[in-house]
């Protein structure tokens, strides 16, 4: 029989009448049902975290530190079925899927840390004489009740970047994972289960976006993080008074200097690395390579070996470099864009080919810029390399965007990497990488189109809070 996983609602397990399939995404099986929640159980959901505000507001910080890391234990002692079920439900390559198994322990085990260190400060208030006698202090509170809604691309470690912060920052919070990837969430809620975080103060539920839509509305909720596509604009206009953090994506580009100032094998490397992992499925994932004149034709050259070499087929096989995309709309959408682009004049160098929704990498270089496939977000294994005559074309080109997450930098040049860093507009600038590196304890979000607000366990506490000030005056 298919393995049924329940919602949880106020910390309890729940089922019902309707149920879910989850599918296996190489197959296309179904590989276990979850149950689906309706209006009723989210309107519990809210009402409970809303009424959950005092209890996590008092709940200790070491006790919010403890049950962090009694989660980052358990999902260590767990990790071969987290990682056998995200391979099957986001069809990730099970090497990539144990990595991110170890990057949800890694940012649970973060928030552990920072659960008693949200601090504030002692303000020198005595900036006059009519100020003389009073002191000041600051601390962050909980802001209250958060709404949290997460893609199907990284089912685990995006869950954590906002579970494991409200948890530590004391809030109490109803979980949307997305529909067709919610079985690591659910186990997340499993784990949280065993823990003696206040009952009421947290919900997963699994529903489509008509059912979800008062954790956009309601006013009961007081911040709404969402991670996903432009529709993200649209919540955020709904959204009422609550505040809102925003994370949709991008069409990131990475710079290769005239000396890129690394080996170039480690080079071409990385480029395949950030370019095809996970099918592309990343926001943050290399779209397009600008390279210099100089380096460019030895670069594609090698690009074009090395894609050419990647495995695609099933992503429980070990050695296999790229599983399918999520589904065959999104194929469709990508065959659609590059057949556009090469009609458009853009030359392709490694064609790949479909079956179903198994599309194998493609590399197209020349492609202009009023293309689709240059000026939206790809999401899918496919790279476009350009040529620029100098760094500072090249800084042009990849601000050529209106999408703003993060851009990778290879150059031996400090002087060309501090320009980076004061000319892209993005959320983040990688030198000596791809953009696609996010290590979990740093600030990560996007400007323009990309969103608003950043992620990143203490950055995502700052938004989950508020400041309180104290202020003392002495007697006269």
């Amino acid at each position: 029989m298919t393995q049924r996983y329940p919602i949880y609602i106020a910390g309890n397990p729940v089922t019902g009448d309707a149920w879910l399939d989850v599918t296996d995404k190489y197959s296309g099986d179904v590989a276990a049902q979850v149950a689906h929640a309706d209006a009723s159980h989210v309107e519990q959901a809210i009402a409970a975290a809303h009424g959950a505000r005092a209890a996590m507001a008092a709940f200790p910080p070491d006790a919010r530190r403890d049950v962090l890391e009694h989660c980052a234990r358990r999902f260590a002692e767990r990790r071969d079925e987290l990682a056998g079920l995200l391979c099957t439900e986001a069809g990730k390559p099970i090497r990539d899927s144990r990595g991110e198994v170890d990057r949800l322990i890694d940012t649970f085990r973060i928030a552990a840390g920072e659960a008693t260190r949200i601090g504030g400060e002692v303000l020198e208030m005595q900036v006059s004489p009519r100020a003389r006698g009073f002191r000041g202090m600051t601390r962050r509170v909980p802001i209250g009740a958060c709404s949290l809604i997460t893609p199907f691309n990284f089912p685990l470690n995006l869950v954590a970047h906002k579970v494991a912060p409200a948890i530590a920052a004391g809030c109490p919070f109803v979980l949307k994972p997305s529909e067709r990837t919610p079985l690591g969430a659910l186990v997340i809620g499993e784990v949280l289960a065993e823990t003696d975080l206040p009952r009421d103060a947290w919900s997963v539920v699994v529903c489509d976006t008509t059912t979800s839509a008062p954790l956009v509305d309601d006013p009961r909720i007081a911040f709404m993080s969402f991670t996903g596509g432009p529709v993200g604009w649209d919540l955020r206009a709904r959204a009422g008074r609550k505040k809102v953090a925003l994370e949709l994506g991008g069409n990131a580009a990475c710079i290769v200097d005239e000396d890129p100032g690394v080996p170039f094998d480690h080079l071409v490397k990385r480029l395949v690395f950030g370019a095809y992992y996970q099918s592309g499925q990343s926001c943050i994932s290399v779209q397009r390579i600008i390279a210099h004149a100089s380096i460019v034709d030895r670069l594609t050259q090698a690009l074009a070996v090395a894609v050419r070499a990647l495995r695609t087929g099933d992503p429980h096989d070990e050695h296999t470099d790229i599983g399918p995309v999520i589904d065959a709309a999104a194929a469709d959408r990508l065959v659609e864009w590059i057949e556009e682009a090469r009609a458009a004049g853009g030359r392709v160098l490694v064609e790949g080919r479909r079956d179903g929704t198994m599309l194998a990498p493609w590399l197209l270089a020349d492609v202009p810029n009023s293309a689709r496939l240059y000026r939206e977000e790809a999401f899918g294994p496919v790279a476009l390399i350009e040529s620029v005559p100098s760094f500072d074309a090249a800084i042009d080109r990849a601000n050529d965007s209106r999408y703003g997450l993060q851009c990778g930098v290879f150059t031996a040049r400090l002087d060309h990497a501090m320009r980076a860093w004061d000319r892209l507009d993005v959320g983040g600038v990688v030198v000596g990488d791809v953009p696609s590196v996010r290590v979990d304890n740093m600030p990560y979000g996007g400007v323009k189109d990309s969103g608003v607000g950043r992620e990143g366990v203490r950055s995502t506490i700052a938004e989950m809070t508020e400041v309180r000030l104290l202020v003392l005056r002495d007697p006269p």
